[in-house]
């Protein structure tokens, strides 16, 4: 019968750093931990400190942090970035990326409640091979949005996404399951409540 230990901040922001994959604002983790900008911003000071011996880096960019792998393992990094590339695109991968095609510009959030689960590795290897971007979201300056690159549509032989297979109807059927889905789950809140 150990006595709970109570996790540090410092390890929280850890943890939401590495889930979320992407770069987070000071202001985003302040709000998901209910603690002011200021302790935020000294416990990031302590994860740097205590990561800087490892092979994770804390990257800092302004008011957005990230994790990253440090310098020292960039040969290793690379090879296995290499070997990614040349590994062909898995089921995750194309449903992915099927999706950021007809439904683009979309954020993450979205991506992950039609497929169900967390994308941000499979978004993360689409950025790599240079198949999706991000851009600024400018209704919501917390977020991304995800489109396909250009060389993804020339690649495809296109040269709009209008002019995917079926893109008209395919488009349309994914925002009626979407707004079947969100119908249904308002329905299950309201009995539940």
């Amino acid at each position: 019968m150990g006595v709970k230990q109570i996790m540090n901040l410092s390890s929280k922001i850890e943890s939401i750093l590495f889930f979320k994959g992407e770069a987070v604002s000071t202001k985003q983790l302040s709000d998901i931990l209910g603690v002011g900008k200021d302790e935020i911003e000294k416990n990031l000071v302590f994860l740097k400190e205590r990561l800087d011996d490892t092979g994770i880096r804390l990257v800092v960019n302004e008011d957005k942090v990230m994790l990253g792998t440090s310098p020292e393992t960039y040969e290793i990094i690379e090879k296995l970035r290499k070997e990614e590339l040349s590994k062909d695109l898995g089921k995750a991968s194309l449903e992915t990326l099927s999706i950021v095609l007809y439904r683009g510009p979309i954020r993450k959030s979205e991506i992950d409640y039609i497929r169900g689960v967390n994308s941000a590795t499979i978004l993360r290897s689409l950025l790599v091979r240079g198949l999706i971007e991000k851009k600024n979201d400018e209704k919501n300056q917390r977020s991304f949005l995800y489109i396909p690159t250009l060389e993804l549509i020339s690649f495809l032989g296109i040269s709009s996404l209008e002019e995917l297979p079926e893109f008209g109807k395919v488009k349309k059927e994914m925002e009626i399951k979407e707004e079947e889905k969100v119908g249904d789950e308002n329905d299950e809140n309201e009995v539940s409540e």
